[in-house]
């Protein structure tokens, strides 16, 4: 053997050493870093969203027994607790089997608005994450999600004057002039706000008039900075599907009672909580507009109307990761994947 080869065996040699003492460097990082506690990593919010009756309830009860952990709702319709049918909120078995927050919470006669949620659901996050590495938040109201999730919109403080005068066509000219005026100053967020929700068009109007700009232009473009990873989860199927779903939830409505819950609100009709689809449509048929299956068959026709606007909004956030609703173990796995490189 000459001394050529003896060098080559002995590189070789050293070679092969120090690619097993990399290993078990890796192993040993590998291992270390997957013993970490949880409360050392970064925390994480799942949310699920989606059109209304697509099976968000079902999916995230599904994450939160899987991740041991609670939810909070970000539909702003099943925060009052006298709207219990109407907003479809969960069944008490629903409810029971994994802690809740922000469905019941408040009267229909109570003040609230999209900043108060976004305090107070960062700080339930807080308590949240103190005890566990996820939690659930679960809606179909875009504008409250996004603002947990980004931030409000920086916008200047209302004018009383100018907002006493938008009230004042409101009450005399009703939703439809709203809608038209919206139209004319800022037709972005026309298409994706509830057209059906007076209080978002009025305010929307009002900036317009008091900046001279659109509502759209000065919605908020750079996200708040959140100490936690955001994952979402969109479900959303066939049209024809979604539809399906929408009518056969009205129906349940139907059968569980819709009609007295309404009779029981009708002297509080004036307030803004109940302006809503599923309320103002019994409203109709109580003073004798329409009967009573054309009512059922205005809920279903403005709730799919709903879904789409919904859908609208959705689209415009790259960030959403869209699933079909069966696809529970697929769903699983992309968070499991999604949250070790978070």
């Amino acid at each position: 053997m000459n001394q050529n080869t003896n060098i080559l065996i002995l590189n070789n040699f050293a070679k092969q050493k120090l690619f097993r003492s990399s290993n078990a460097v890796q192993n040993q990082t590998w291992k270390f870093c997957n013993s970490v506690p949880y409360k050392y990593k970064k925390n994480t919010l799942i949310v699920v969203l989606g059109p209304t009756a697509i099976g968000k309830t079902a999916l995230s009860i599904k994450l939160a027994n899987h991740f041991k952990t609670e939810i909070i709702s970000s539909d702003s319709r099943q925060f009052y607790k006298e709207m219990k049918i109407g907003t479809a909120v969960p069944s008490p078995e629903k409810l029971n089997a994994v802690k809740h927050h922000f469905i019941g919470n408040l009267s229909i006669s109570d003040y609230y608005n999209v900043s108060k949620f976004e305090q107070e659901a960062l700080q339930k996050l807080e308590k949240i994450f103190s005890l566990n590495q996820f939690a659930i938040m679960v809606g179909g109201s875009g504008l409250y999600i996004d603002a947990v999730c980004k931030g409000i919109d920086e916008l200047p403080d209302p004018d009383e004057k100018l907002r006493a005068e938008i009230i004042e066509i409101f009450q005399i000219s009703g939703i439809e002039a709203l809608q038209k005026k919206l139209k004319e100053l800022d037709p972005e967020y026309y298409s994706i706000v509830d057209l059906k929700n007076p209080k978002r068009l009025m305010r929307a109007i009002e900036v317009c008039l008091q900046t001279g700009k659109t509502y759209t232009s000065l919605r908020k473009n750079k996200a708040d900075n959140r100490d936690f990873n955001i994952i979402k989860i969109g479900l959303n199927c066939e049209r024809q599907e979604l539809f399906e779903r929408i009518n056969l939830r009205v129906d349940k409505m139907t059968e569980d009672g819709l009609l007295d819950e309404v009779k029981n609100l009708n002297k509080f009709r004036n307030l803004n909580s109940l302006n809503t689809v599923g309320y103002k449509e019994i409203f109709d048929f109580l003073d004798n507009k329409i009967t009573f299956k054309r009512a059922i068959e205005n809920i279903k026709t403005n709730t799919r109307r709903y879904a789409k606007r919904q859908l609208t909004w959705f689209k415009r956030d790259e960030s959403i990761k869209w699933f079909n609703p069966s696809e529970i173990n697929k769903i699983i796995l992309y968070l499991s994947e999604k949250n070790n490189y978070a």
